[in-house]
């Protein structure tokens, strides 16, 4: 059953609001049971015009008419800004800009890589990691501001942390992972056709180090007094590929426990994986975070990547490994539940959290 909400939507605002990304939270928002867009946010190229007007709608839905006439604003906090503010800001530039915001007061929930290895930043997948936002309070005392920023990682991380989730109570010692990282990824223009159609670029800039230091983040132990996170002592060697698929990241994984288990045993646990009861019933929480594809041939971007709308990881081919133990391929939508939907649903967990709106003292929270 999905949580409900008491009153009306809150108004949110969007920075970044006419790339890929920022157009996949424009329609995911759309028709949300909390939350409203209301203001949006983009380059001085962009600001003063009406969104229709800044933008180049390249998603596959039609523009929101809500979103339409909004007027771009400069990216930079006022006095009409909501408290709580989406970026999908690129990475290159986003980190000042961010920052500005949650030194005014607001709630940033960042797609961008800038803040995700901060100490004192939640890197959040609320399946995986929900006491990690104990980490606002530190963030807040030692920068001295009352906003915050939270992130989500990055695309490919994300489905890798889902699919290994449901085992990492076997604990977790090497993973090795090569991934087919659709071209939405690259944003728009993105990759060049030249370059894509029937043709496999093996290098995505900063993606081969990201994907293991945020892996161990995410899986990290927090200790609740110190208000820090020790990254998880996992060994992960990432080989990321662009394809000239639209959209999903497909990855092929395999890992080493420290509890050996059979294929059999990992596909039950990967089939009866549930989120915690912090998580489960949000407005953007999939029934089941990961599902098992039966057939050998699957997962595969063109018919799994928007399951459960988007925000769910598909899994399959799970078998034995000569060499860790255990090989698997995931599927998780980039743009979805690898950038847009994660930011979505760590913000609905932290309006029901009380981070967001109101009172907005650190309720006493479980660490898990």
């Amino acid at each position: 059953m999905t949580r409900s909400h008491p009153g009306a939507r809150i108004p949110v605002g969007l920075l970044g609001a006419t790339g890929i990304v920022g157009q996949n939270f424009a329609v995911l928002l759309q028709d949300h049971p909390w939350f409203r867009l209301a203001w949006v946010g983009a380059s001085e190229r962009s600001a003063g015009r009406s969104y229709a007007d800044a933008v180049r709608w390249v998603h596959d839905r039609p523009m929101p008419t809500g979103v339409a006439d909004l007027v771009v604003e400069s990216a930079e906090p006022g006095v009409a800004t909501p408290e709580l503010v989406f970026s999908a800001i690129d990475g290159g530039v986003a980190g000042a800009i961010e920052r500005s915001f949650a030194h005014a007061g607001h709630i940033v929930l960042s797609n961008a890589r800038s803040h995700r290895l901060a100490d004192d930043v939640p890197l959040l997948v609320p399946e995986v990691n929900t006491g990690h936002l104990a980490l606002i309070e530190r963030q807040r005392r030692e920068r001295g501001w009352s906003g915050a920023i939270v992130t989500n990682p990055n695309c490919a991380t994300v489905t890798l942390a889902l699919a290994l989730a449901p085992i990492r109570h076997r604990g977790i010692r090497r993973v090795v992972v090569t991934t087919l990282q659709a071209v939405s990824g690259a944003g728009y223009p993105g990759v060049s056709a030249i370059d894509a159609l029937g043709n496999v670029v093996p290098f995505i800039a900063g993606e081969e180090d990201k994907v293991p230091a945020e892996l161990r983040k995410l899986f990290g132990s927090l200790d609740p007094d110190l208000a820090t996170v020790a990254p998880a002592p996992v060994r992960v060697s990432a080989h990321c590929n662009r394809v000239a698929t639209l959209d999903g990241h497909l990855l092929c994984v395999s890992v080493e426990l420290e509890e050996r288990a059979a294929p059999a045993d990992v596909l039950r646990e990967m089939a009866s994986f549930a989120a915690s009861e912090a998580v489960a019933g949000l407005p953007s929480a999939p029934r089941r975070p990961v599902v098992v594809a039966s057939d050998a041939d699957r997962p595969q971007p063109r018919r799994d990547a928007m399951a459960s709308g988007g925000m769910t990881v598909t899994v399959g081919r799970i078998r034995p490994c000569p060499v860790l133990g255990i090989s698997l391929v995931a599927l998780g939508h980039n743009t979805i539940r690898g950038a847009a939907g994660a930011s979505i649903l760590n913000a609905e967990l932290m309006l029901c959290e009380g981070l967001i709106g109101g009172d907005r003292g650190l309720p006493q929270m479980a660490v898990r």
